[in-house]
């Protein structure tokens, strides 16, 4: 699958009609915030925060969740607003108002799912460029460096001072999904929403210390393991290169640890000097795997992802592979020939 016509910013009525759901809701509202599957950051943290901003507006009735086991990075655990989170099972199964948050389609809900029809009314906030267009309302920004900033405004819009628990909450989202300000995507507008969030008086050396620097000791060994087996392919996408390695269940198991420790791998391997694409296959099941890839420039691995089944930005993308980590790389070679950027 090809990637579809480039989607433009929200525009000023996309705005008032968020505005609007969120205002017209009675006083015994329900309100469900949703976000993808494995929460990272940028999901989470927009999640919380939206929902912390809601509850000063005076919604009572609100809660949060993602699909599947209800597990939180350890990274991720000691957010403010994490008291609105509930597991799937136990979310309203026919809300007034869900809000999806990070996520570039429907299939990235899970089992919640059914709320885009169940809820009264279905808000979309997002900034994949491959976003889909799933439900009713959408303020989706493929130029925003990370969901957080969709729903910083949002909040803004809506009358929300920011206070040092929202703040926290976006800053943490904002950090994850810019690596700290280092990507592409890191704008001066990007720097300005960082410093309205640190006015609060919010530590960033603390926040980055917890969710970047912190690493069990077994996870350290994984590492290593993994890079270990790392395979340079120089004359992938047309002498460009190719890095790539794999994580299994069995080396999760070996070394005691959970599958997030390995969200972040893929920094370790991206720095390849030799190569423009990078990919780590994380192994989720038998014959199953989530791929995270990145690029340097020249390939745009969102058409590689998309191809694939997956999503995401032209930098940075995603999908589920089936077969052995072998069958899925030589998958994903073909598409990253294709997926080469004219110079």
């Amino acid at each position: 699958m090809l990637p579809g016509p480039a989607l433009a910013a929200p525009t000023e009525a996309d705005w008032a009609a968020a505005v609007a759901a969120v205002r017209r809701l009675p006083a015994d509202a329900r309100v469900l915030l949703v976000c993808h599957v494995n929460p990272d950051g940028d999901a989470l943290g927009s999640m919380l925060g939206f929902g912390l901003g809601l509850r000063r507006l005076g919604v009572g009735r609100l809660q949060a969740t993602f699909p599947g086991p209800p597990e939180l990075p350890e990274p991720l655990g000691w957010l403010p607003g994490l008291d609105l989170l509930v597991p799937s099972v136990e979310a309203y199964p026919d809300p007034d108002l869900v809000v999806c948050f990070d996520a570039a389609s429907a299939s990235r809900l899970g089992e919640l799912v059914d709320r885009l029809d169940t809820a009264g009314d279905a808000l979309v906030l997002d900034h994949h460029a491959s976003n889909t267009g799933f439900g009713r309302l959408h303020l989706v920004d493929p130029g925003a460096a990370a969901t957080s900033v969709v729903a910083e405004e949002l909040l803004a819009r809506l009358g929300v001072s920011l206070d040092a628990e929202i703040a926290t909450c976006l800053y943490v989202a904002l950090t994850t999904d810019t690596g700290s300000f280092r990507f592409e995507a890191t704008t001066p507008a990007v720097h300005q929403l960082a410093a309205r969030l640190l006015a609060t008086g919010i530590r960033p050396g603390d926040i980055s210390r917890r969710v970047f620097d912190t690493r069990p000791f077994g996870a350290v060994r994984l590492f290593g393991e993994v890079l270990g087996r790392a395979v340079l392919d120089p004359t992938a996408a047309a002498g460009r290169g190719l890095v790539w390695t794999y994580a299994t269940l069995d080396d999760l198991a070996r070394h005691h640890q959970r599958p997030y420790v390995l969200e972040s791998l893929i920094d370790s391997v991206r720095c390849t000097a030799e190569a423009d694409v990078a990919c780590v296959l994380k192994q989720v099941g038998s014959d199953e795997w989530a791929v995270s890839l990145r690029s340097k420039g020249a390939v745009d691995v969102s058409r590689v992802a998309m191809a694939l089944g997956g999503g995401g930005h032209r930098f940075a993308a995603g999908f589920t592979g089936h077969g052995d980590a072998q069958e899925v790389l030589g998958r994903i070679r073909v598409e990253v020939d294709a997926a080469l950027i004219a110079s």
